[in-house]
């Protein structure tokens, strides 16, 4: 008996360590975790805060300015972040794009002038730009077209039936009459004169108020689009085509206040555009295959070097 409590004692004091070393290791254990955890947090948040200081070096110092006059005495035109760029041939999609944009900055404010910002617009569709007309027509707040470099046809259209426009002395604007390519397509005469009334008739919509605001008759503006040129394309200079109506201001420079974020930095808000893809025919030459139009569409495009083809 008493050997037998001797050894229960022993025993006894052997578990007794073993509890006290296991407590021990987990006790070890559990502070060599948290350690661990705070060194990761600790890095994970040197991490955040690198990565924010870098989207943070990506914006610039300023806000966008909100003016209801836009046009400053010195000649230069702020423009805010209630921006649409216009650029590239005028399609569905071009409309869906601007006309959606116009009716959410008017939701915004009504008072604020909005700007569609054309660098370079050949034209295009002309149900497409009329959508864009109307809404520019109809919209509260006032729409200002500003032309940089080239807005021809369709987009000179909306240029000179804008509220308020602006262009740069040396941009380019273009009017002409609608004119169209039918490539591959078997017309009889009945289908001649169909088509030929119903390009008229787009004529007659989009050319007459463009006289009007130039204090002239449809006819005579055709007369002096030939006049300048045997191919009907009448171009001027900023300064010239503010003197023929087709533009209210020329301005000195641009203040785009809203380009407040790094310009190389990748944005998730990509325009949405319908691509093109560029061809080569059998004599060597590039061109791109026009979207297909309404079968009561036509387009209103400057396109001297035939790149834009019909299929």
């Amino acid at each position: 008996m008493a050997d037998s409590e001797l050894e229960i004692a022993r025993l006894s004091r052997e578990g007794e360590l073993s509890r006290v070393r296991s407590e021990k290791l987990a006790a070890d254990l559990k502070s060599l975790q948290s350690e661990a955890a705070l060194e990761l947090t600790r890095l994970q948040t040197e991490i955040q805060t690198i990565e924010t200081r870098g989207k943070r070096e990506s914006f610039a110092d300023a806000d966008p300015l909100f003016l209801e006059k836009p046009l400053r005495d010195d000649g230069i035109l702020v423009i805010s972040d209630r921006r649409i760029p216009l650029n590239g041939m005028i399609v569905k999609e071009t409309a869906d794009f601007v006309t959606s944009r116009i009716d959410y900055w008017n939701n915004r404010d009504r008072k604020l002038p909005i700007f569609i910002v054309i660098d370079d617009c050949p034209g295009g569709s002309v149900m497409a730009g009329y959508r864009i007309l109307k809404s520019m027509e109809a919209s509260d707040a006032p729409i200002h077209v500003v032309v940089k470099s080239f807005a021809a046809s369709m987009a000179a259209c909306i240029t000179t039936l804008a509220e308020e426009s602006y262009a740069y002395p040396n941009a380019v604007i273009l009017h002409h009459q609608i004119s169209s390519q039918i490539a591959f397509a078997r017309l009889n005469l009945t289908q001649q004169k169909e088509f030929f009334q119903e390009s008229t008739r787009w004529w007659d919509r989009l050319a007459a108020p463009v006289a009007e605001k130039m204090g002239i008759t449809t006819d005579e503006f055709i007369e002096k689009m030939y006049a300048r040129s045997t191919s009907g394309d009448w171009s001027e200079f900023g300064d010239k085509a503010k003197e023929l109506k087709w533009v209210n201001h020329i301005v000195d420079g641009i203040l785009e206040s809203s380009i407040t974020l790094n310009p190389d930095t990748k944005s998730k808000a990509a325009e949405k555009k319908t691509a093109l893809v560029e061809e080569i025919d059998p004599d060597g030459k590039v061109f791109t295959y026009l979207p297909r139009l309404n079968p009561k569409d036509v387009y209103f495009l400057y396109n001297p070097d035939g790149y834009y083809r019909m299929r």
